[in-house]
């Protein structure tokens, strides 16, 4: 996707560094001191506490630790949802600390899927509208942005329940909707908060499915997850504690 940088990028300027090593070491994000402070009461709380990290492209890398210890924060940050106190990152060769709003939106919806542990979807659309909805965002016609929330809707077993509103599927339901809306524009990057929280067995068996038939696809996954079944999928571990990574496990792979 190419960016007007005049009237998009900020005032802090890409380091022609950073995009050698960028190219280097093929990587989709690279994140480079974050921090992100919440100031609550006469406390600040470090939620991300100068961070680095680098992702490689197609890899799968998962964010685990306990609960309030800024896993989700930093994985708003990578996505580009929230913006950093300090720092920089970088995702697909685009600083994307350096983008306006404007141009930061036309971005994510182009670049990144997002798929929240609370769904986030929209109550007054059906499912397939629901996944249509960044369709219509990046310009598809009304007939294409069908056929493939058909076709999404299909690959996560949701066909019948095409003309469904929110309130009428299960949390399963809605998540696998939500998963199939992080697709719809078939973005090379995925983010996901917890996908499978609160889900029964067999759903989250088959959001395992999905995750792995998207990593023999290449897509790059950063997933925030306590799930066992996930994170036999994952490339790398990265252990999040108090706002900084505490450990790096490397995956083994038969």
């Amino acid at each position: 996707m190419n960016i007007d940088k005049k009237r998009f990028l900020k005032s802090n300027e890409t380091d022609e560094n950073d995009l050698i090593e960028i190219k280097s070491n093929d990587l989709s994000i690279l994140a480079k001191n974050l921090a992100k402070n919440y100031i609550i009461g006469d406390f600040i709380i470090k939620a991300v506490d100068n961070v680095n990290l680098k992702v490689k492209s197609g890899e799968f890398l998962v964010i685990k630790g306990h609960s309030g210890m800024g896993k989700t924060t930093l994985l708003n940050l990578l996505s580009g949802i929230d913006s950093p106190d300090e720092g920089i990152i970088y995702v697909n060769n685009i600083q994307i600390t350096s983008l306006k709003e404007e141009s930061l939106t036309t971005f994510r919806l182009m670049n990144s899927g997002f798929i929240f542990q609370s769904y986030n979807l929209i109550s007054t659309l059906t499912a397939e509208e629901n996944i249509m909805f960044p369709m219509s965002l990046a310009g598809m016609t009304l007939q294409e942005q069908r056929i493939k929330a058909v076709k999404l809707l299909k690959k996560v077993g949701l066909s019948e329940r095409r003309e469904h509103l929110p309130f009428q599927l299960s949390s399963g339901e809605q998540q696998r909707v939500a998963l199939a809306r992080a697709l719809a524009n078939d973005p090379p990057i995925i983010f996901a908060d917890e996908p499978t929280a609160n889900l029964d067995r067999n759903t989250t068996l088959l959001i395992k499915d999905i995750f792995e038939d998207l990593k023999k696809e290449k897509k790059t996954i950063v997933m925030v997850t306590h799930d066992n079944d996930l994170m036999e999928l994952a490339d790398r571990i990265v252990v999040f504690d108090k706002g900084k990574i505490s450990e790096e496990i490397l995956c083994k792979k038969e």
